[in-house]
């Protein structure tokens, strides 16, 4: 990327209180900072406020380096900001991890070779043998490490190593059968993104469209979500559903299953990579 277009970008969020939003703005146009993009929300029942700002640097009169503590003494500290500061040449590391469900892996590695997924994918890791050959087609280092329960912590700890060897900043979970124990997702909070079916919770299982049957639901989906210790129940990115009918079979809605997991969840991992995201309790703000 040139250097004249690098932009920062910075997410807050705070109490809610009168002049953030011109505090914030005033600290960027006072260093001679040209704005390109600006998203803010206050919750009304929380009293919270969050924000995403986005300015070039071209120009900024403070150094790259130096704009986090000058930000934190003058805004952040007095107001009593959680804020996150990234660069837009700053490409993020990203590990699929995979068991034996091929669509959305294929997806991800699609859009990343046709360029709409702007990162870096140094190893795909799987606990099953099928994926290797879609990562072959694309020319990635996989990792095989089958798990059970008697080598499950040998088996993270390889998993742990080769995400912290390849510098590894976020981890996407596209269809991987496995729980991860809680020491794994405190190692990467809000760097893990999942994608589950939504036909959960009411259907829980290893066939859950077989009991949507059965039921006659209307409408089946996905939600994609960042993971944490509590199952699929972590702060939701993204989410959509699709129309099913009494004409469906199990394997049709399947089909149409898969279909909406992979956009789902390459809706979600692009709301990440382009860091529009800001997590407050157990819910998800999602920047335009």
């Amino acid at each position: 990327m040139e250097t004249n277009n690098v932009t920062a970008i910075l997410r807050v969020s705070c109490p809610d209180r009168k002049g953030l939003i011109s505090r914030v703005t005033d600290f960027i146009q006072r260093n001679e900072g040209n704005i390109v993009a600006l998203d803010q929300y206050t919750d009304r029942l929380e009293k919270h406020f969050f924000m995403r700002v986005e300015w070039e640097l071209e120009g900024f009169a403070i150094s790259r380096e130096e704009i986090a503590p000058a930000f934190e003494y003058a805004i952040a500290n007095p107001c009593e900001m959680q804020w996150k500061l990234d660069f837009s040449d700053e490409r993020l590391k990203m590990c699929i991890m995979v068991s034996k469900l091929s669509h959305c892996i294929y997806d991800l590695l699609a859009r990343w070779r046709s360029g709409e997924l702007d990162v870096e994918i140094p190893i795909i890791i799987g606990n099953h043998e099928e994926m290797r050959v879609v990562a072959d087609q694309f020319g990635i280092p996989f990792h095989l490490l089958k798990i059970t329960k008697e080598n499950k912590a040998e088996m993270e700890a390889e998993q742990m190593r080769l995400l912290e060897e390849n510098k590894i900043d976020f981890i996407v979970l596209a269809r991987y059968m496995q729980i991860l124990s809680e020491d794994f997702i405190k190692a990467y909070p809000e760097r893990i993104i999942n994608i589950h079916h939504s036909t959960l919770p009411a259907f829980v299982g290893a066939k859950p469209y077989h009991q949507a049957y059965e039921r006659g639901v209307k409408l089946i989906g996905a939600t994609g979500h960042y993971v944490t210790a509590d199952l699929d129940a972590g702060p939701i990115i993204e989410q959509d559903v699709i129309r099913v009918t009494h004409i469906d079979t199990p394997a049709t809605m399947v089909e149409k299953g898969k279909d909406v997991e992979k956009i789902v969840l390459s809706r979600a991992v692009e709301a990440h990579i382009a860091r529009r995201t800001l997590v407050y309790k157990n819910k998800t703000i999602i920047f335009k």
